[in-house]
């Protein structure tokens, strides 16, 4: 693991349905409440997805559950929420979408060492369901020798 962080979210589904090609860490726009709520550990990235939309990037469907102390401060636990790239890194995002006919999927959200929420995307191609018989194959297969080599 890099440095000392806090994981906040894991996407564990996206290396089972993507092959990963480049990975980046971004910081996320977030409201005071949201934060509050992220330290709690409440937040979920199973079903969202990065866009790039007139040169900023975002990601969709993050839940972010609202602060219990928040009161009229909450927003909507849905919003799209900011993502702080280099626009150099956005450009070459935006080139491997269109070109390769790739996706960006977030693989996980944490906390850094100074407090600060960041969020690791990956731009990935899809698996078709073959390949991904083939890695549970192989998974099978390493667990069996390692069962036969305790014994």
């Amino acid at each position: 693991m890099k440095k000392d962080r806090k994981l906040v979210a894991n996407n564990k589904k996206a290396r089972h349905d993507y092959f990963i090609e480049d990975v980046y860490e971004a910081g996320l726009v977030l409201t005071g409440t949201e934060i509050k709520s992220m330290r709690q550990g409440k937040c979920s990235i199973k079903e969202s997805y990065c866009k790039i939309d007139r040169g900023e990037m975002y990601v969709y469907s993050m839940n972010i559950s609202p602060y219990e102390q928040g009161n009229i401060f909450n927003t909507d636990p849905m919003r799209p929420k900011k993502l702080l790239l280099h626009r150099r890194e956005i450009m070459k995002i935006q080139q491997a979408l269109t070109l390769k006919g790739l996706t960006v999927v977030p693989l996980q959200v944490y906390i850094n060492e100074e407090g600060r929420a960041k969020i690791e995307i990956a731009v990935a191609r899809g698996k078709k369901l073959y390949d991904k018989r083939d890695d549970i194959a192989k998974r099978d297969a390493k667990r069996r020798m390692e069962q036969a080599g305790k014994y």
